[in-house]
């Protein structure tokens, strides 16, 4: 006689079936949000990278369009208004050129490509001691300091004369066969600093000192973080900005002569004039 035994199961109770289905869709949920916020995150980063590019890109244009109008100025024409402005007593190489001022002085002046390169009358002198004026600056509240007349970015440009240094070739920068009394027969090396700012996106002062009234000879900085110079107040001031540095060597091309040395390649020997 066989033993069988009969075993029912109890169905589940429905309200345990929904709160299952209940946690399974809020876990469907959580991971959607959780989805979303990355996308957005994500989506944020690379926007704010495409604004850093965008920013970059201007900044460095802005520069560089005044160090190439400087560049045309002096490699044009010397019948030009803009030649004779920058070679004069009061432009930024006649300063150096035909004055005794010091050699520690910094000529600087407010790029404005859309009145003129730079006016005479609206420049600044930095001393070692301080400034003889103070006009030449950069300032966020004037229009007509901006590139555009979108009020976005302006720039300002220091230029100084590059500091001596002992790899340089004695007498290296004045011509054969001239007086070195004669100041056509003599070569002279600039420094030019063209900063390009953004003032709507930062304040251009640190502890109530305009940034543009520093100075741009990294040689010359008292402070380890550089905040005594334009580009290191700038960025400490979170002011985005960029700084191009040009090397100009200004020379009269109709006295010196393009040689080479004894021996040396092929070309015109530097000899002594017949007479």
């Amino acid at each position: 006689m066989s033993n069988y035994q009969r075993h029912q199961h109890s169905p589940v109770p429905p309200s345990n079936q929904q709160g299952a289905v209940l946690i399974v869709v809020l876990l469907f949920l959580i991971l959607i949000i959780l989805g979303g916020v990355i996308a957005v995150k994500q989506s944020t980063t690379d926007l704010k990278l495409a604004t850093s590019d965008q920013i970059n890109a201007l900044l460095l244009q802005s520069a560089d369009n005044a160090n190439q109008n400087i560049e045309q100025s002096i490699n044009g024409s010397s019948d030009a208004d803009a030649y004779d402005a920058m070679i004069s007593r009061g432009g930024p190489f006649g300063h150096f050129i035909l004055t005794d001022f010091s050699i520690e002085n910094e000529y600087v002046f407010c790029f404005r490509p859309r009145d003129q390169l730079f006016n005479i009358n609206k420049t600044s002198i930095i001393t070692p001691d301080g400034s003889l004026t103070s006009s030449g600056y950069c300032s966020p509240s004037k229009s007509d300091d901006y590139v555009s007349s979108r009020n976005t970015s302006m720039t300002q440009v220091n230029v100084a004369l590059t500091p001596p240094n002992a790899e340089n070739e004695a007498f290296g920068s004045y011509t054969i066969g001239q007086g070195s009394d004669l100041i056509s027969s003599k070569a002279f090396m600039f420094d030019i600093n063209s900063t390009a700012v953004l003032p709507a996106y930062g304040d251009t002062e640190v502890g109530g000192q305009d940034c543009f009234e520093q100075t741009s000879r990294l040689h010359t900085a008292t402070t380890a973080d550089y905040t005594d110079t334009i580009g290191g107040c700038m960025a400490k001031a979170g002011a985005p900005s960029k700084v191009v540095y040009e090397m100009a060597d200004v020379q009269n091309q109709s006295l010196r002569t393009k040689c080479v040395d004894f021996g040396k390649g092929a070309g015109l020997l530097c000899t002594l004039p017949a007479s």
